[in-house]
C-alpha cells in the first residue's frame, strides 16, 4: 500500500473527538446559546411526553431518587427534571459543554460531571437516564455500557427506532449519525448486548413526520 493509499484510509476519531465537533461545527443545529443538542432535545412533541413520563415516574416514590443523566446535552430536558430528584448528576463527553452547563445551571442538588461513559466508571444512582445516546455510539462501545447499567435499578432509554419492523444493533462509527440510516437501531434485550432486566415498561412512543421513524423511551428494572 502507498503512501496515498495510507493517507485516504480515514481512521475512526475518538467519541470525545466526534462529539465535540458535533458542536463545534453546530451539525445538530444552532439556537442563541453556544451549545445546542438537536431537536430531539428542544422539539415539545418530542419532549414534553418524556419529561411528563419521567416526572410522573420520580415523583411516584416517596423517597426521591438519585438520577444519573448519561449524556446530558445541553440540559434543556435535565434542568426541568432535577427537582423531582434528590440528587441529580448531570454527565456529559464534551469538557466545554459541561464547562457551559456548570456555570449556567446551579441547584444544590444538582453537579455536571465530565465523562466518557463507555471508558470511565460511572456514579453511583437509583435510576440512569440514556436519551438518544446509545443510538450514536458504536456497538463496542454500547457493549462496555450495558454491563454497567446493572448497577443502577432503574434504566430510562429512550432511542430513535425505524418504524415496524427491523434488524437491530447494527454497528456503527460514533459520531453524528444513528443506525437509523442502515434501517437499523437499538435492542438492548437481543445479542449482542443481551441486557438482563428483570421488567421492561414502554411509557411512550412518539411517531415522527415524514417516516422518519419513532421515539421509542422504555423503563427498565433491574433488580
Amino acid at each position: 500500500m502507498n503512501n496515498k493509499e495510507t493517507k485516504a484510509i480515514k481512521k475512526p476519531w475518538p467519541t470525545k473527538a466526534a462529539m465535540e465537533q458535533v458542536y463545534e461545527l453546530k451539525l445538530w443545529g444552532d439556537n442563541a446559546t453556544n451549545f445546542y443538542s438537536g431537536a430531539g432535545s428542544h422539539q415539545q412533541e418530542i419532549i414534553v411526553p418524556y419529561i411528563n413520563a419521567v416526572t410522573t415516574f420520580l415523583t411516584s416514590f416517596k423517597n426521591p431518587l438519585v438520577v444519573c443523566d448519561l449524556g446530558c446535552g445541553d440540559f434543556n430536558i435535565g434542568k426541568q427534571l432535577v427537582e423531582h430528584s434528590k440528587k441529580y448528576i448531570a454527565v456529559d463527553i464534551v469538557t466545554n459543554l459541561i464547562d457551559y452547563n456548570k456555570k449556567n445551571f446551579q441547584e444544590e442538588n444538582l453537579e455536571f460531571h465530565c465523562l466518557d461513559i463507555a471508558k470511565d466508571q460511572l456514579p453511583s444512582a437509583d435510576c440512569v437516564l440514556l436519551r438518544q445516546v446509545l443510538q450514536h455510539l458504536s456497538n463496542a462501545e454500547v457493549q462496555s455500557i450495558v454491563g454497567k447499567l446493572k448497577d443502577f435499578k432503574y434504566v430510562i432509554l429512550t432511542e430513535h427506532l425505524p418504524a415496524g419492523n427491523f434488524i437491530p444493533n447494527k454497528d456503527i462509527i460514533s459520531g453524528q449519525g444513528i443506525r437509523i440510516k442502515k434501517k437499523s437501531g437499538i435492542n438492548l434485550l437481543v445479542a449482542p448486548f443481551n441486557f438482563k432486566v428483570i421488567e421492561e415498561t414502554q411509557l411512550f412512543t412518539v411517531a415522527l413526520n415524514d417516516n422518519k421513524g419513532v421515539i421509542v423511551t422504555t423503563l427498565y428494572q433491574t433488580f
